[in-house]
């Protein structure tokens, strides 16, 4: 029901705006993606999903006869760092708030927190337990549909099943409502880049990982796939002993939080909504923000033209046209 609302109330206001007809469309069924993406008529593709079901897009726009692009966001388990100096002064109301982030919708956020990085320290162990409680006191959630629970399932038994992690908190799911729950996982996977750290498991469930020092911190930060976001839980003194962190992190993520939480993403002008492969299948764009108009967008010149030829949108009288001159050259964006 609130797609069918919400599919008309956007059918309305394009309406109420004079747009063409048939601008948006919602299409229900198996299938459906790839149809549309060989499609002559489609030029460009935003997709919001698996890696796997990503890839294949990809593949399919690159085999037509006239290759399109596609902005496909795909997987990112969104790392959390926590730093000591934080951890002194307020573990205990990091763990609850990051337990409350997790487990925000039933986990259904593409930028759900799924792993949560400190370094050893009695402090540290004192967090990780009181993470665990505070999974622990997280209500069961109904998912979006049985496909998303059963997936949730199977990524979480498959976390049971490695050798290096080990479950932490979580009962059993109960067959209609997915229930979080809290792994740790050794260092090692990530520094010999075991793939099964770096896979989504779209649902309530983060990983735990432990490093040594300051060094392996940053090797195992080093050693992770493109992210939509990363996050930074510091105090101004961990930034300065940490500063090297957000080097790091500015060419791993689209978005680096300091002391917030990633779930939810703010619709405005800075808002960076995407990040390196296999985050994204283009770095360039972002789907949540006023730019993401860019990624169906192809810039056209046009040179040596009079104003009264040039399109609407570029004539010298149009106040709020983007037209830009240098040397008798005028350039407008136009939809694919």
């Amino acid at each position: 029901m609130p797609d069918y609302f919400s599919a008309n109330a956007i059918i309305r206001a394009a309406e109420k705006t004079g747009m063409p007809q048939g601008v948006f469309n919602m299409i229900f069924g198996s299938g459906v993606g790839e149809a549309l993406v060989k499609h002559p008529a489609i030029q460009g593709v935003g997709f919001t999903g698996s890696l796997k079901g990503g890839r294949a897009l990809c593949d399919f726009a690159a085999a037509r006869p006239q290759p399109i692009p596609v902005f496909a966001e795909m997987s990112s388990v969104n790392p959390v760092v926590v730093l000591p100096k934080a951890l002194r002064a307020r573990g205990l109301v990091v763990a609850k708030e990051l337990a409350a982030s997790v487990a925000l919708g039933g986990g259904q956020f593409c930028t759900n927190p799924g792993l949560v990085i400190g370094i050893r320290s009695e402090e540290f162990s004192a967090f990780i337990t009181q993470l665990g409680e505070a999974i622990a006191a997280q209500p069961a959630q109904t998912m979006l549909n049985a496909g998303a629970l059963k997936s949730y399932a199977a990524g979480v038994d498959q976390l049971h099943a490695h050798a290096r992690i080990e479950h932490l908190v979580g009962g059993e799911q109960n067959g209609k409502q997915c229930v979080a729950q809290l792994f740790s996982a050794n260092v090692s996977m990530l520094l010999e880049g075991d793939q099964l750290l770096q896979e989504e498991v779209f649902g309530p469930t983060t990983v735990v990982v432990e490093v040594a020092d300051q060094s392996e911190l940053t090797r195992a930060l080093q050693s992770m796939d493109g992210q939509l976001t990363a996050t930074v839980i510091a105090e101004r003194d961990d930034l300065n002993t940490f500063s090297e962190l957000l080097n790091v992190l500015e060419v791993k993520a689209g978005r680096v939080l300091l002391n917030g939480y990633p779930t939810g993403v703010e619709v405005c002008d800075a808002m960076v909504h995407g990040g390196p492969y296999p985050a994204t299948s283009d770095a360039r764009g972002t789907s949540v923000g006023t730019l993401a108009i860019n990624r169906f967008l192809r810039p056209v010149c046009f040179q040596n033209y009079p104003d009264d030829f040039l399109p609407e949108a570029l004539k010298n009288a149009n106040p709020l046209g983007i037209q830009r001159l240098i040397d008798g050259v005028s350039t407008r964006e136009i939809l694919n």
